[in-house]
């Protein structure tokens, strides 16, 4: 098991454990890291196994496959963010109606809809890149199946795809980005009215995560896919690639155990928990 499996599994059992930590926010945060680890998943195994071959190959339908569950749970990904900056709204901004307004029938609804708009999303951008012509060698110049690379290596007119990747990615972006955008504007509007310095800070630390996260993957989204310009630079989205395929699904949560206290206390219980036992069992063997 990877890095980047170990601590989104950890993150996930830890949530699930622990009864104080059954609330929106880590269901929310439970999610996210079984996003991390699915959409790392589809790219890493097939990727380390070429670094391991001489033959470096994918078939034509491993590719579509690869391609359309990346693109649904990326997409997912960008719009749970969405609904966590939301959740975070809610619990700031209007306290006493939180329980209402993030029951678990809600929650269970909001997370549903990522899903369902992250497989549109998937379903469009595989039809319409899966639809193309590939020529010659279809020598990919990228560790995975992605839209830039794949029409690169088309032999008819890409126009009408790339117009679609960059309105679909632009829609997607700036849908989600308002929203997060909005709700911490609300929720700095707030904070900032709190009397007391120590309690601005210590309601405005249950964002920090949050917003860390956001600009991570957001930041590297946004370079990839929505300008035109990333499409003919092959070498820079590649680098781009790993950093978001990689790189943030292993430390998102590394970000969310650092900064988070209930996580912290979590993992402190269980390290103490652990070290009595071994002590227990210690003190058994030394009887036999």
């Amino acid at each position: 098991m990877s890095d980047i499996e170990k601590r989104n599994v950890s993150m996930i059992m830890i949530i699930k454990m622990d009864s104080r930590l059954q609330t929106p926010m880590y269901f929310f945060l439970r999610n996210l890291s079984y996003l991390d680890l699915c959409y790392s998943t589809v790219i890493a195994p097939k990727t380390l196994a070429n670094l391991l071959t001489s033959e470096k190959k994918i078939s034509y339908n491993g590719c579509a496959t690869q391609f359309f569950f990346f693109a649904l749970f990326v997409t997912t990904e960008g719009f749970l963010l969405a609904v966590m900056a939301f959740d975070r709204f809610s619990a700031i901004c209007s306290p006493l109606l939180y329980p209402v307004h993030m029951s678990q029938k809600v929650c269970i609804q909001l997370v549903t809809g990522s899903y369902i708009c992250g497989c549109i999303n998937s379903m469009v951008q595989t039809g319409f890149t899966f639809s193309l012509r590939f020529c010659g060698e279809n020598r990919l110049d990228h560790f995975f199946c992605d839209v830039p690379a794949l029409i690169k290596i088309s032999c008819v007119d890409t126009f009408v795809n790339e117009i679609v990747l960059f309105i679909l990615s632009a829609l997607i972006i700036i849908s989600t980005t308002t929203i997060i955008l909005i709700s911490y504007g609300y929720i700095l509007s707030t904070v900032l009215k709190i009397p007391s310095t120590q309690g601005r800070s210590k309601t405005f630390s249950t964002c920090g995560s949050h917003i860390a996260v956001v600009s991570l993957f957001y930041g590297t989204v946004f370079f990839m896919y929505a300008q035109p310009g990333s499409i003919s630079s092959p070498k820079q989205s590649k680098i781009v690639a790993v950093f978001y395929t990689l790189i943030i699904p292993m430390l998102n949560p590394l970000i969310y155990s650092l900064r988070n206290r209930d996580v912290k206390d979590v993992l402190r219980r269980l390290c103490r928990r652990q070290r009595r036992k071994n002590e227990n069992d210690g003190v058994k063997s030394t009887k036999l």
